[in-house]
C-alpha cells in the first residue's frame, strides 16, 4: 500500500530525527483499510490473517467490525504479534474519530484511553484478535498480560526457529470454534 503523503520518503514511525510522525494515527488506518480493500477486489479469501506491528493493529478492529459481512473475510481469523514499544508518543487527537468506517465505530474505542498510544493500540488489536503471537523474546510484558487475562490465546516466544510453533497456532486457532 503507497501514498505519496503518508509513505514516501518516510521511514516507519519517525523521521531522521527520531520524532514521530504526528500522522502515524491517519497513516496505520490508511494501511489497513488498503489492505483489506485490496484483499477484496483481488477476491483473495485468507483463512488467517497475520497482524504485524503498530501499522497493522486497526486491522483486526475493522475486519471484525466494518468487514465481517465482506465473503473475504466471513471467515477469516485475525491473530496479531505484540513487539516491545515501538512508538513512544500517541496517535494524535483525531485517532478515534478518524478509524469510523462502517461499523467501525468511535463508540467501540471508548474503553481505551484518549490518548491511543503504543499500549492503548496493542489492547485494541488484542481485543478484536482471535490469538496472539509473542514475536520478540522482550515482548510487552503488559499487553502478553492483557491478552492472557483477557482469554485470547497466545504463543509464547518460539524463538528464531518458529515456523512449526506458528503453523501449530494457526491450526490450533483454525480449529477453535469449528
Amino acid at each position: 500500500i503507497d501514498n505519496d503523503d503518508y509513505f514516501t520518503k518516510r521511514q516507519m514511525a519517525h523521521n531522521e530525527n527520531g520524532e514521530e510522525y504526528p500522522d502515524n494515527g491517519e497513516r496505520a488506518i490508511f494501511f489497513a483499510r488498503g489492505v483489506l480493500e485490496t484483499v477484496k477486489k483481488l477476491r483473495w479469501i485468507p483463512d488467517v490473517i497475520l497482524c504485524q506491528g503498530w501499522m497493522g493493529a486497526v486491522i483486526p478492529l475493522y475486519v471484525k467490525t466494518a468487514f465481517h459481512d465482506e465473503p473475504s473475510f466471513a471467515k477469516a481469523k485475525v491473530v496479531s504479534s505484540i513487539f516491545t514499544n515501538s512508538l513512544k508518543g500517541d496517535l494524535g487527537e483525531n485517532f478515534k474519530k478518524c478509524v469510523e468506517f462502517r461499523d467501525a465505530k468511535s463508540e467501540l474505542l471508548d474503553k481505551y484511553n484518549d490518548k491511543i498510544d503504543f499500549s492503548e493500540l496493542g489492547k485494541l488489536a488484542i481485543d478484536y484478535s482471535d490469538g496472539i503471537i509473542e514475536a520478540v523474546a522482550d515482548a510487552n510484558p503488559l499487553l502478553v498480560d492483557y491478552a492472557s487475562s483477557n482469554n485470547v490465546p497466545v504463543l509464547k516466544y518460539p524463538g528464531s526457529d518458529y515456523a512449526n510453533a506458528y503453523k501449530d497456532f494457526f491450526d490450533k486457532i483454525l480449529s477453535d470454534n469449528e
